[in-house]
């Protein structure tokens, strides 16, 4: 027997395509639609749910029925605070409450974040924010260095001309070579920001092959990297080069972290590509997106930067610059995707978010 369609207008059927939980309801503040991620939230089917009020399934009914009589009286545009919804036979979500003012007078809309789902969406646009304030720091950084830099690598070659001992032309070398280094810091901070994306098909699996042999081409001894592939992931629109690159600094950071494990024979790291649905990124869903993650068995990030692991010039490693994981998230972020970090000892996951057409 056909299941009995929903009687709703088709203005709240996108509702139902939706990961987060959904209600519109009436000024009386009774559900008059709930969309499919709420009903398996509270274990109810939507007959159970409408025609009832929205407050009696959560555990601070007061809270919710103060920001509905709010919403009636036009006392904001939106609300948010954080509350508790109940599950039908037990249990308890933490969830973060949106309600806000629907253009048909005499509804409104009630929106529920999982409070690990808010954490991530307020995590992602503090990278963005991270992200656009380093663009402007390294162009300032560039113009105060590069200049003086200059001046002071051409007066050591002149100085150099102009002596004769041994001794002191070595100093004069060290200068030149510091010089150089500095030069090349800068060229590297300023990489993402100079050339426009050179735009093509991109098969995702051919770039981590590239990467694992690579790496292993480096680490020949101790290292095994597995591969753990959905051949189903589909091409997709992307600068080839800036995504190698982007991949080659993760699995490169992980292949360093793992040096006790490589000299003890038992280093490993999993390449892992899978397809997301219904995801959101940066405020923006999209209905496919790529995961590739990597994952090590090494020591973990230290906790003392985990929160600041994609910062310029953070690194937890005696002589890294701090740069690779930096210019990673840029790449990444310039295909409008993002980078996670998940860590504890014996397992490093870094899980490279991307969008799919």
């Amino acid at each position: 027997m056909a299941a009995t369609p929903r009687p709703h207008p088709a203005r709240f059927q996108a509702f139902d395509l939706l990961a987060t939980m959904v209600a519109v309801v009436d000024a009386t503040g009774m559900v008059i639609f709930s969309n499919a991620a709420l009903e398996d939230a509270v274990g109810l089917s939507w007959r159970s749910i409408e025609g009832t009020l929205l407050c009696q399934h959560f555990v601070d009914a007061d809270a919710l029925e103060n920001a509905l009589a709010g919403a009636r009286g036009n006392q904001f545009a939106a609300l948010r605070y954080d509350g508790q919804l109940m599950r039908h036979g037990g249990g308890i979500r933490p969830v973060h409450i949106i309600v806000a003012q629907t253009e048909k007078a005499g509804e409104i809309i009630v929106e529920l974040l999982p409070l690990e789902q808010q954490a991530r969406q307020e995590r992602e646009e503090r990278l963005a924010d991270q992200t656009r304030a380093n663009k402007e720091l390294f162009r300032n950084l560039a113009h105060e260095i590069k200049n003086p830099l200059g001046g002071i690598r051409g007066a050591a070659q002149l100085l150099e001309m102009e002596i004769d001992g041994r001794e002191l032309r070595e100093y004069t070398q060290v200068i030149i070579h510091e010089s150089d280094r500095l030069q090349l810091l800068v060229d590297r901070l300023l990489e993402p920001h100079r050339h426009a994306q050179m735009m093509g098909n991109v098969n995702i699996h051919e770039v981590c092959e590239r990467v694992r042999s690579v790496v292993l081409a480096e680490f020949a001894r101790g290292l095994k990297i597995v591969r753990d592939y959905d051949a189903s992931i589909p091409e997709f629109r992307g600068d080839r080069e800036q995504l190698i690159q982007a991949v080659l600094n993760v699995v490169h950071n992980a292949a360093q972290a793992l040096a006790e494990r490589i000299a003890a024979g038992d280093a490993q790291i999993v390449l892992r590509t899978r397809v997301l649905r219904q995801v959101t990124i940066g405020k923006q869903r999209y209905r496919l997106a790529l995961e590739l993650h990597v994952i090590d068995n090494g020591p973990g990030v230290p906790d003392s930067i985990k929160v600041h692991v994609f910062s310029p010039l953070v690194s937890g490693r005696d002589g890294g610059s701090g740069l690779g994981l930096t210019l990673a998230q840029t790449f990444v972020q310039q295909h409008h995707g993002l980078i996670e970090l998940d860590s504890q000892p014996g397992h490093t996951d870094f899980s490279i978010l991307i969008p799919l057409p």
